[in-house]
């Protein structure tokens, strides 16, 4: 199996109080004014429809050839390392990791290497872990920030570390920012804007609340950005008309779907904060932002069962932090509407009142 996490969200049970899945509360056609009057069903859509392409790149403040539509944001990161990674290259990913980025590779026959972002760092990434962990085979860096599961962001000084390292040794370094857009304070400068040997993935899902379209986008330089085309022809050929036409219109609303999220992400954020706060068996990283957090419940070293028991007892949803690579963790999004989160966490409240006194951490 490439992706168990994948696997796991797509068939679990579907509770009343959903927080596992991270995806922003979706949109209603009434969010897009103007949508019904863009739909169409066919045009000229070659290596991404250029209209789009330059939306997007004048949201960077690049030129075309430096942006690529996908089918959203895990469709734009296969398409990049299917683009850089040939079987046998070496990988280098982050830990704890999204799944998918490691099944991506997994299925493209890479071999895969790891650098921590341990707990006690605060996910932190330290440019000295990833030079020791780099080999002559090394291929691709990939992380995340902010960093799916736990949302923490990489500093400045790592990523500027890391694009130096990139053009000493020749390799290319993914960053997957796909809840980049929902950091609405201290947002830091893409990946791809500091070094040709970067790349930016990212999409309309976790942000703006469009997961229906599939837009995605990869933000490279020119000769990634050709490879990756290359790679979409075998994939999807020229992906969907009708998505491209509806993300366009989005990016012509960004700032009303971007104030949308965020009457949504930061409020939520401040209740969750105040919840975690409140319950003596959970620490964690408050995120700097985006869709997802991943605290740590104090006592136990897996937290499957008891995400099992809390499905089952309270039909209340959090990731167990095995799928992450950090089990004594869970992963839980507080996207969703204000009424799913409380109701939510009163239950999640419930399943810790269940567990064996523990010190306060």
């Amino acid at each position: 199996m490439f992706a168990p996490y994948m696997r796991w969200a797509k068939t679990r049970p579907e509770p009343a109080f959903d927080l596992a899945g991270s995806n922003l509360l979706g949109c209603t056609l009434d969010d897009l004014p103007g949508a019904r009057d863009v739909l169409e069903l066919n045009g000229l859509n070659p290596d991404g429809w250029p209209p789009l392409v330059e939306a997007i790149a004048a949201r960077y403040g690049v030129t075309a050839d430096r942006v690529t539509t996908a089918p959203g944001a895990s469709g734009a990161n296969f398409l990049a390392m299917a683009a850089l990674v040939r079987p046998g290259d070496e990988a280098l990913v982050e830990r704890p990791a999204y799944d998918p980025l490691l099944g991506s590779l997994r299925l493209l026959g890479a071999r895969i290497a790891r650098f921590d972002r341990p707990w006690s760092d605060r996910w932190e990434v330290d440019v000295q872990r990833v030079r020791d962990a780099l080999s002559p085979a090394t291929r691709l860096v990939v992380l995340s920030s902010p960093h799916n599961p736990s949302g923490a962001l990489v500093s400045d000084a790592a990523l500027d570390g890391i694009a130096r390292l990139a053009e000493e040794r020749g390799f290319h370094v993914l960053v997957d920012e796909v809840y980049l857009d929902g950091v609405y304070h201290g947002r830091p400068r893409p990946a791809a804007l500091r070094s040709d040997r970067c790349l930016s993935t990212s999409s309309l899902t976790k942000a703006f609340g469009l997961s229906g379209l599939r837009a995605g986008w990869i933000v490279a330089a020119p000769d990634v950005i050709a490879a990756a085309c290359r790679v979409r022809d075998v994939v999807d050929g020229v992906g969907s008309f009708p998505s491209d036409r509806l993300a366009l219109l989005a990016f012509q609303r960004l700032p009303s779907l971007e104030a949308r999220a965020r009457a949504i992400l930061e409020p939520n954020l401040a209740l969750l904060d105040a919840f975690i706060r409140g319950r003596r068996e959970l620490e964690w990283v408050r995120p700097a932002g985006g869709n997802v957090a991943f605290p740590r419940l104090a006592g136990v070293e897996d937290t499957t069962e008891f995400a099992q028991r809390l499905l089952a007892e309270h039909s209340t949803a959090v990731v167990p932090g095995s799928f992450f690579e950090a089990p004594a963790h869970f992963r839980i999004a507080f996207s969703c509407a204000r009424p799913t989160l409380e109701h939510g966490l009163e239950r999640l409240g419930l399943g810790l009142d269940r567990l064996p006194a523990t010190p306060a951490v």
